[in-house]
């Protein structure tokens, strides 16, 4: 007697495109015959499952959104929670697409928004790990994975350099470590910072956050304060590190401005702890830096949430607006003239400046008028 059959698949398994944002969406069908229903399931089909079911219950809560920038925003949201889940391939391809430069020394990528260079506590896919594909993309089966000259936040898109040989990228280190390295950053603020260019020149420490056990921020650690409106200097925190940025303002409007800031040190999010504590102008999308007293997405002046198109509830999902705008590297190698290279903005910042009403230099319009490689950004 022949056994007995499900009447319809229990799962099924549909793929969509090939580029960077295709994802898989697995349905799961509960109903079955009873000996179906009885026959135990695997690890993985049980994963399966889990995962399916709150897919579509994450598919159930989330409204139908009519206006087009709740949308795009939700698109962003949904491309970088992509990005941890395609194959190794498939981003290697997307990396390879976005190539700024390259010669017998270098390969210079436009880092996507969301992407962490290394890998850490929930992290499933990152830079490096695909570096021994890009490599053979580009240079044949027998190339050597390329190697990180520097590292960018995960959040911030942009120039990002990489060297063939170790030999190389320890020499390119080597040039950041020295400040021999130019770079510049492009930046929208909240808030316009007075005076419109200057240089913050304040040391940066590492603290626990007030009720917020085991949660660590990026804080100032100013080596003055006032004391019966003098000025007092103080003892030095040991732990300090010497952070120094300069910036001049692009654009302004009466509520944001577009930034290039020059960080003279390279310590661990120094640009966006110098804007936000030191001059009073959090980065647009800054959700850890914008308050330090507590975690909450960052409250946006209702002016700007009516340019953006948004409400205060979806200010969540912006994502931060840092981009890697610029990178000068001196001569190197075999190389006898300094390397300028330029990045073009990701599409979402390129939008916020005109929502915004924000212009950038004459000079740059034309090029960030056309969209960038990765077109999901």
């Amino acid at each position: 007697m022949a056994a007995p059959t499900c009447s319809a698949p229990g799962l099924w398994v549909r793929a969509t495109g090939h580029r960077l944002g295709s994802f898989f969406t697995v349905f799961c069908k509960p109903f079955c015959s009873s000996a179906a229903a009885s026959r135990p399931l695997n690890a993985q089909q049980l994963a399966e499952r889990l995962r399916a079911q709150t897919r579509e219950q994450n598919t159930k809560e989330e409204p139908v959104l009519t206006n087009p920038v709740q949308r795009r925003v939700r698109e962003l949201v949904r491309f970088t929670q992509q990005l941890q889940r395609v194959h190794p391939n498939v981003l290697a391809k997307a990396l390879r697409r976005g190539i700024l430069h390259q010669d017998q020394d270098l390969v210079v990528v436009n880092k996507p928004y969301g992407l962490p260079v290394h890998g850490g506590p929930g992290v499933q896919l990152c830079i490096s790990d695909v570096l021994p594909i890009l490599a053979k993309m580009l240079h044949g089966h027998k190339a050597e994975p390329l190697h990180l000259c520097h590292r960018l936040d995960k959040e911030t898109t942009g120039v990002m350099v990489l060297a063939r040989e170790k030999e190389v990228a320890h020499q390119v280190q080597e040039l950041f470590r020295t400040r021999q390295v130019a770079k510049k950053y492009w930046t929208i603020t909240v808030r316009v910072p007075i005076p419109p260019a200057g240089v913050v020149d304040i040391p940066i420490v590492e603290k626990e956050v007030q009720g917020q056990q085991h949660h660590h921020k990026m804080a100032l650690s100013p080596s003055y304060r006032m004391d019966n409106g003098k000025m007092v200097k103080v003892r030095a925190n040991r732990h300090a590190h010497v952070a120094v940025t300069q910036y001049q303002v692009l654009s302004s409007t009466l509520s944001s401005a577009l930034l290039e800031l020059q960080p003279v040190t390279g310590i661990k999010h120094q640009l966006r702890v110098h804007l936000s504590f030191g001059l009073d102008c959090p980065i647009l999308g800054d959700h850890k830096y914008s308050d330090w007293n507590k975690l909450a997405p960052q409250k946006l002046p209702v002016g700007t949430l009516k340019r953006l198109g948004l409400v205060q509830a979806k200010a969540r999902h912006i994502p931060l607006h840092l981009h890697a705008r610029q990178l000068v590297l001196p001569a190197l190698g075999s190389r006898r003239e300094e390397l300028n290279l330029v990045c073009q903005l990701p599409r979402f910042f390129a939008r916020s400046l005109r929502r915004l009403g924000l212009e950038m230099p004459s000079k740059d319009r034309h090029g960030d008028d056309e969209e960038g490689h990765l077109g999901a950004q």
